[in-house]
């Protein structure tokens, strides 16, 4: 269920922020890229970064991997969007990751039974 509003999120951030960035970017190879990035983000930054450290780190790690990612998917499919529009996307999926860390993947507190 976590993996789902995660995709459903950064998916529509990725998505919309591509499709408006670049004219040359097709709904399908967003959607593949943003499927992606989700995957990756996911399992690596919310199964293993966040667990062992914060929601700070674990923020800036997904932050950064959305950049690096974008970057490379950009480059590879010649994509004309510029280093400034996916920092700008990083940001938002920064932001985003954020709140969904602290208000979603947090461990859930159980009440005492006494």
């Amino acid at each position: 269920m976590k993996l789902l509003l995660k995709w459903i999120v950064n998916g529509a951030i990725v998505v919309f922020m591509l499709m408006y960035a670049a004219e040359n970017i097709t709904i399908w190879n967003a959607l593949v890229t943003a499927t992606a990035l989700t995957l990756i983000a996911y399992f690596v930054g919310d199964q293993i970064i966040l667990r062992m450290t914060n929601n700070l780190i674990a923020t800036i790690s997904d932050g950064l991997l959305a950049f690096i990612f974008l970057w490379a998917a950009a480059s590879l499919m010649r994509w004309n969007v510029t280093t400034g529009e996916i920092f700008a996307i990083a940001i938002v999926l920064g932001i985003a990751e954020w709140f969904m860390h602290r208000y979603v993947f947090q461990p859930q507190v159980k009440a005492r039974s006494y």
